[in-house]
């Protein structure tokens, strides 16, 4: 019986040496887990958006050496009436107004300061329109009817087998997969887990079979359709979609901090909702958009992509264009949007640029996005104080 229980100690001993290399081999694909697990957390939702390199796998987009471009300011703009409690009750963290050209507002929230590095969610899809513009322009794509699966083989036998790039610069793939937030088994959830454990982005794509639609049927918002964009890029330029963007956007605006994005275990960048820049950087980014693609006299995409990609193109008659939204009675209007509150919203008619960062626990609520709608519009419409 000792014997027994000596080599039952031995095993147990054993065992738990064994856990114990496993935990420290895998400390850190635990730590992004419970990252992930408690991203949205009503104590840490707030510090988690403007920090997010603590939690995940990250790259560098180096600005360079260039001076950081001018974004001068303005007189200053009164707010509209409601805009104070509207900041509060969505948790608004910084606001900026840019009206022609001009800082005329610009305020922080909640603890944070100018010079946070934001999560953009995604916004960060407009970002990639503008690039997967750029490489339009090259010609090393032929149209934007090729199927995706010419630019990325490795989507061969998979949902995206049949869908065009059109498709899903439109959100039109037909591709199933659950968007809820909220549902922990839900596919952008898993996604999520595959980032944060380290795991193949493209393979999570590669990995989907099942559609809900025929392509191009109708529209669906559906986030991993930009990651294809991006698989789209790799392929038709044989360079790094962030690597481009670097060349393409970041250093040729003359950010004023270094962004950077998050990736998946294999350095790839999460190109649908994982860029962390400074809001001001967020605003000149939409000030480029409003000036037709220029920026500080150089030509950042043609004004025929933006004018293209940020008008309602999507099925069904759905406000959406390539990777852009459209608002409701826009005259015009358009912005880039991501999930919690964040807002580019550009008014080609009022010449103004709006600029949301927040950690909007109650985004999804019934309404929400209407009241945003709503304040953005009053804020573009306000005149600057005399």
């Amino acid at each position: 019986m000792r014997k027994v229980l000596k080599t039952a100690g031995r095993v147990a001993a054993l065992a738990l040496v064994a856990a114990l290399v496993v935990g420290i081999w895998k400390r850190e694909e635990i730590t992004r887990l419970m990252a992930v697990n408690s991203l949205f957390t009503a104590e840490k939702i707030t510090r988690n958006f403007s920090h997010m390199d603590d939690l995940f796998l990250t790259r560098a987009l180096p600005r360079g050496d260039g001076p950081v471009s001018p974004l001068p300011g303005g007189p200053a703009m009164k707010l509209p009436e409601g805009a104070a409690e509207w900041i509060e009750t969505r948790s608004v963290t910084a606001l900026l107004v840019l009206k022609g050209g001009r800082i005329v507002h610009e305020s922080y929230h909640r603890g944070t300061g100018a010079e946070d590095l934001r999560i953009s969610w995604s916004m960060a899809k407009s970002f990639l329109s503008v690039l997967f513009g750029t490489v339009l322009e090259e010609g090393v794509i032929a149209s934007l009817d090729d199927p995706v699966v010419q630019y990325a083989p490795e989507l061969r036998g998979s949902a995206y087998d049949g869908t065009t790039i059109r498709q899903v610069l439109n959100m039109a793939s037909g591709v199933k997969f659950n968007e809820d937030y909220l549902d922990f088994h839900s596919d952008i959830n898993r996604m999520g887990r595959v980032l944060a454990l380290g795991g193949s982005m493209d393979g999570f794509a590669a990995g989907l079979m099942a559609r809900e639609a025929e392509p191009g049927s109708e529209w669906k918002y559906v986030s991993i359709d930009t990651h294809v964009i991006g698989m789209v890029i790799a392929g038709a330029t044989g360079r790094d979609p962030a690597d481009l963007m670097v060349e393409r956007i970041v250093r040729p605006m003359g950010f004023e901090a270094e962004p950077y994005f998050l990736t998946d275990g294999e350095g790839t960048a999460f190109v649908l909702g994982g860029l962390n820049m400074r809001t001001r950087d967020y605003a000149r980014f939409g000030q480029m958009i409003l000036q037709k693609g220029e920026w500080q006299g150089q030509r950042i995409v043609s004004a025929d992509w933006i004018d293209a990609s940020t008008r309602p193109s999507a099925p069904g008659g759905a406000l959406y264009g390539y990777q852009w939204w459209i608002p409701r009675d826009a005259g015009g209007d358009f912005m880039a949007q991501g999930i919690y509150g964040q807002y580019i919203y550009i008014s080609p008619r009022h010449d103004t640029v709006i600029v949301v960062n927040a950690a909007d626990r109650g985004f999804r609520n019934p309404g929400v996005d209407d009241a945003n709608i709503d304040m953005l519009q009053a804020i573009a419409r306000a005149e600057e104080e005399p």
